[in-house]
């Protein structure tokens, strides 16, 4: 088993000491990577003064995201499954005849 690895994160101008795994570093600095620059999106095109309700935008924009990506799989599996059953009732004609 890998052994841990002790990284520092800094989001919002707090560093944040994590242990992960060593698998885990790089989704976890491009992830807050993201979260920094979403963070300067959003105090440039809005009048935000309080880091935490930047923070609160950010986590919603990225539940949103998240919950978005979940909604749009579920649609694309729906219409996989419809075509595959049209697909199974034309095998099905073409295997009669």
């Amino acid at each position: 088993m890998a052994e841990k690895l002790k990284i520092k994160i800094s989001i919002a101008d707090r560093v944040y000491p994590l242990t992960i795994q060593p698998q885990q570093e790089e989704g976890l600095r491009k992830a807050a990577k993201k979260i920094e620059g979403m963070i300067k999106q959003f105090e440039q095109s809005y009048a935000v003064r309080d880091k935490q309700d930047v923070l609160a935008m950010c986590a919603l924009q990225f539940a949103a995201q998240t919950e978005q990506k979940g909604i749009d799989k579920s649609s694309e599996m729906l219409e996989a499954e419809d075509k595959l059953k049209s697909l199974n009732e034309l095998l099905k004609k073409h295997l009669a005849t």
